[in-house]
């Protein structure tokens, strides 16, 4: 399924591919105060519709993930990290998509405070 998605005021904009069978709620020290919801799709699913200078990074700790946000309205969009084995994937926040039901995703609470 193709899915589109953007900040809120359309500065940092997306097309994601790939099938939404959940999310993931982070509770470390940015993810739950950003309250974001996660779904990671490998990053050639992943295609910015806005320049890739639209969107700001902000990196912490290890510098393993890039969060990106919008740098007119805030909004964190996305984010860009390895999995385990060293694939390039997009962390997409799925706040962001367009038309997407999200009391119909499943969420899995991740403890990203005590890694």
């Amino acid at each position: 399924m193709q899915y589109r998605g953007s900040c809120h005021c359309g500065h940092v904009a997306f097309e994601a591919e790939g099938t939404i069978e959940g999310a993931i709620s982070c509770n470390c020290s940015i993810c739950q105060r950003k309250g974001i919801l996660m779904w990671f799709v490998p990053k050639a699913s992943f295609k910015l519709t806005t320049p890739e200078e639209n969107a700001s990074t902000y990196t912490f700790n290890a510098h393993r993930i890039k969060h990106r946000f919008c740098p007119k309205c805030g909004i964190h969009v996305y984010g860009e990290a390895n999995d385990k084995q060293g694939n390039p994937m997009a962390v997409v926040n799925i706040r962001c998509i367009e038309g997407i039901d999200l009391a119909a995703v499943p969420v899995k609470e991740f403890d990203g405070r005590s890694v």
